[in-house]
């Protein structure tokens, strides 16, 4: 369950020190090599980001809201965006497993999610299940996030974390290394990490869309993670509906064309159960990654014999 704000204010920390922060009012502090970092609580999101080393501005945070427009479905949309996004059944067997994983132990877990400024596919679960405690954010203010941040420099103590999420959102940073660097640094030995990243999408979110991984690819960014798990999160279905869309989209110089052809042929991404996961693997729309904290990564030999496609 999300966490309060005030909840989390104590473990909060300065973005460029690491360092504990002090509230004043609307204020955070910290001091650091005898100098003092301020960052603002805007409405009632704590604002951590260190501007100087992001793209984002700060004329971006003081509307609070997604420098993306992000788009809400009601009535025949909303059943339209739910044909062609259908729940992902990988997404829903990880996060079983993930829970499986989690009730193992005697304490509730602390879970960090990054970029929870819309719940994302499977994660409700964690917004209202009871055994979780749940700390979230994003680069934009919204009801599921408790701060607002970027992913390079999580504003959270080192070894405070049983599980950290980040679904869709490695392709949306410029260091994608860094990010799971910091991922790892906040985690507790053993901690678990579970990332969604796309292979074969197109360009979204414009110009703040940046990489794409194969699944073996994907896996040696989690090196210094024990494997559990890891394959197509959605598969050749899926990335063929992407095609469509946007190659009608090209064609009509219209997003509503290709978003009407997606619909014709939503039908497709079912084929996704069917095909082998090597054949989905080599063709996936997007891939995952489950694993646990370690204190060696693999070698770069030895990610060849992870490879699980088709093409052997």
């Amino acid at each position: 369950m999300l966490l309060d704000v005030e909840d989390i204010l104590p473990i909060l920390r300065c973005p460029l020190s690491g360092s504990p922060l002090v509230r004043v009012e609307n204020q955070l502090y910290s001091s650091h090599d005898s100098v003092k970092s301020v960052y603002n609580i805007v409405q009632r999101y704590p604002v951590l980001v260190d501007f100087g080393e992001s793209v984002l501005s700060p004329k971006d945070i003081k509307i609070l809201d997604s420098v993306i427009t992000r788009h809400s479905y009601q009535g025949l949309a909303k059943i339209a965006k739910r044909l062609v996004s259908p729940p992902q059944s990988v997404t829903a067997k990880n996060i079983e497993k993930i829970f499986s994983l989690l009730s193992k132990d005697k304490e509730p877990p602390n879970v960090l999610l990054i970029g929870g400024g819309m719940v994302g596919q499977g994660m409700q679960r964690f917004y209202t299940d009871p055994f979780v405690k749940l700390v979230a954010f994003d680069i934009y203010g919204s009801s599921s996030v408790q701060f607002i941040a970027d992913a390079h420099n999580i504003p959270l103590p080192g070894e405070s974390f049983d599980l950290v999420i980040i679904q869709a959102v490695l392709e949306h940073v410029l260091e994608p290394g860094q990010v799971v660097s910091e991922i790892h640094r906040v985690l507790r030995q053993n901690g678990i990490v579970y990332a969604e990243t796309p292979f074969l999408q197109h360009v979204h979110e414009g110009a703040y869309d940046f990489t794409r991984f194969t699944e073996i690819g994907h896996r040696y960014l989690f090196r210094n993670f024990t494997l559990i798990d890891s394959g197509a999160s959605a598969g050749a279905g899926t990335q063929l509906l992407w095609s469509l869309d946007n190659f009608f989209r090209g064609i009509f110089r219209s997003r509503k064309v290709g978003k009407f052809i997606k619909l014709c042929c939503f039908w497709l991404q079912y084929f996704d159960d069917f095909i082998p996961e090597s054949y989905n693997v080599d063709a996936a729309s997007g891939v995952f990654f489950l694993g646990r904290k370690s204190t060696l990564p693999i070698s770069r030999s030895s990610i060849i014999s992870h490879y699980k496609g088709a093409q052997q």
